[in-house]
């Protein structure tokens, strides 16, 4: 789906090609813009070609639409793959395996396959009788980074998109490069009933994680001035993190830090699991960076959502027809206001929610971490009803699959995601006619911005006052509440500025401290105007209302 990767100088034709690479560059140079490229290099594409249809369970026919019937490999692992003497043989991370009782071959480890957790995350090679680890799917061997002809591999790949014209990179999953090269069993944290249990303690952020950073920033991104964010999940630790980040010797300019997008996770357990959080939950995870980041010279990236996660809107708000909109205007009202780089997704902008409950899974769900969930979920709990109903619930609420549809472009067939009788890799959500871009963009209500427009007004304030939301002071004003997030942010120039956030569906009396002195009610996401709300004392908030105050310094 993307993340296998054949060759790292070319494109893929369904795409185009490397000369359309070097227009677009030019022309979004003459637009003010740049083209940031995503680099996946804790692994590459393997070489058995027909296991890509059997993982994904869809029939070629899906393949051949988008081109994928005849999809290459990458010719490091086919060579690796060819020999035990093969010179890259050690390119890749090949183990002999351990045997039962009976000689047959298992596992060098108990490692579960992150997009799978029923799966080992290591692939049986007949031809050598060795494993090679494939933590993300079979048709993802991990590359080797003990070994240095890779990582100069790597180096001479960036500098090739750099010298092109790109001006950095979002790194795939950065910090799992590194492995414990014991490769000791992992915990059985997922229960008796599971052969196979998460091993990142083993991987995540592993021992030589940051000299590797190091080493990329000194071969290929100095020289350029590049920019990087780095994807790195399972890592929560402040000192760990600012020693990626910090301003003067970080090796990253910023990562993802996952807090967020994981805050109904259960702790210990995989990525598809789900628990109750509250507001107060949300408010310290933000809180805990914006202070963090202030204090130890480093710098956030700000974002909710992601090709990885469920629609935001969906996940921390109320995504019914009744505050949707407000929902979403919600978000984009924090995230506009909080301090780093803002990344928005394709489709946040228009309040896109997760598809339909009613959507049937085995026909609609395409990405293959659900397809493997749903899969094991069927088969432990065939006779339990009720435990299978609260694995479908995790789907719905979590899988990739909902920031996957198609881009909701205006109300014509597919949404205007592709004309002329193309069929899309998924359907469209059912909501398109009436949630997209042409229609957002055109609205002239007299009385609320749409969504699209609110964003509009929220990046404007961000960058007319971004000494204050951008590289400001930060200082929570509620984190106790089980409905009000509200912050403080200071600028040197624009003075202090107080938002309110009602994360919840019901209406909230909120106290405004007495030391805060606000001047006025700038802005809100229930009317197109300035809120007319009470400048002390009491504030009256609606449902999932957010307001921006100007306050006296």
């Amino acid at each position: 789906m993307g993340y296998d990767i054949a060759d790292y100088k070319a494109i893929d034709p369904i795409y185009g090609s490397i000369e359309d690479i070097d227009v677009l560059i030019s022309e979004l140079k003459k637009r003010g813009m740049k083209l940031m490229m995503d680099l996946v290099v804790n692994h590459t594409s393997d070489e058995v070609q027909d296991k890509h249809f059997n993982t994904c369970r869809l029939p070629r026919s899906h393949f051949r639409l988008v081109g994928f019937a005849n999809r290459r490999q990458h010719a490091w692992f086919r060579e690796s793959r060819s020999s035990l003497t093969s010179p890259k043989r050690d390119w890749y991370i090949w183990k002999k395996p351990r045997q039962d009782a009976a000689g047959n071959p298992l596992p060098p480890n108990n490692w579960s396959q992150i997009l799978g957790e029923a799966n080992s995350a290591w692939t049986y090679d007949t031809k050598t009788d060795e494993y090679f680890l494939s933590l993300f799917t079979p048709e993802q061997p991990d590359l080797n980074w003990e070994n240095a002809e890779v990582r100069e591999a790597v180096h001479d790949v960036m500098n090739f998109w750099l010298e092109r014209g790109a001006c950095g990179y979002r790194m795939d999953v950065i910090n799992l490069i590194s492995k414990d090269q014991s490769f000791p069993d992992a915990e059985p944290v997922l229960g008796p009933e599971h052969k196979y249990h998460p091993g990142s303690k083993y991987y995540v952020n592993g021992p030589r994680m940051h000299e590797y950073l190091q080493e990329i920033k000194q071969k290929a991104l100095e020289k350029y001035g590049a920019i990087t964010v780095g994807e790195m999940p399972g890592i929560s630790n402040i000192d760990e993190i600012i020693r990626t980040v910090r301003t003067k010797s970080g090796e990253l300019n910023m990562i993802f830090i996952f807090d967020v997008v994981d805050i109904d996770n259960v702790p210990g357990k995989v990525r598809m699991t789900l628990r109750d959080w509250s507001v107060k939950d949300l408010a310290g995870a933000i809180t805990k960076w914006q202070q963090a980041m202030i204090e130890h010279d480093g710098w956030n990236s700000v974002f909710v959502e992601n090709h990885d996660n469920p629609r935001s809107v969906s996940r921390y708000c109320d995504d019914s027809d009744e505050y949707r909109e407000y929902g979403a205007k919600l978000l984009a009202l924090m995230q506009t206001t909080l301090s780093g780089t803002l990344f928005v997704y394709q489709g946040e902008e228009l309040g896109m929610r997760n598809v339909p409950k009613s959507w049937d899974v085995t026909e609609e769900y395409k990405d293959i971490e659900s397809i493997n969930f749903w899969k094991k979920s069927k088969a432990l709990y065939a006779k339990d009803t009720k435990r299978l109903s609260e694995e479908r619930k995790v789907l719905e609420k979590k899988a990739r699959d909902h920031a996957r549809t198609p881009m909701q472009w205006d109300a014509s067939a597919n949404a205007g995601f592709c004309k002329d009788g193309v069929v899309p890799w998924m359907r469209a959500n059912d909501d398109f006619s009436v949630i997209n871009a042409e229609k957002q963009i055109a609205e002239d209500s007299p009385e609320e911005l749409s969504t699209w427009q609110f964003w509009q007004r929220g990046l404007a304030s961000r960058k007319e006052h971004a000494d204050v939301f951008v590289y400001g002071d930060f200082q929570a004003m509620e984190m106790g509440s089980d409905e009000i997030f509200a912050y403080l942010r200071t600028g040197k120039k624009s003075g202090r500025w107080l938002i309110v956030l009602n994360f919840s569906g019901k209406d909230v009396k909120w106290e405004i401290p007495e030391q805060v002195q606000v001047q006025g009610w700038m802005a809100g996401n229930y009317l197109k105007g300035k809120p007319k709300k009470a400048l002390s004392g009491s504030v009256d908030l609606k449902p999932w209302e957010g307001i921006l105050g100007k306050c006296e310094d």
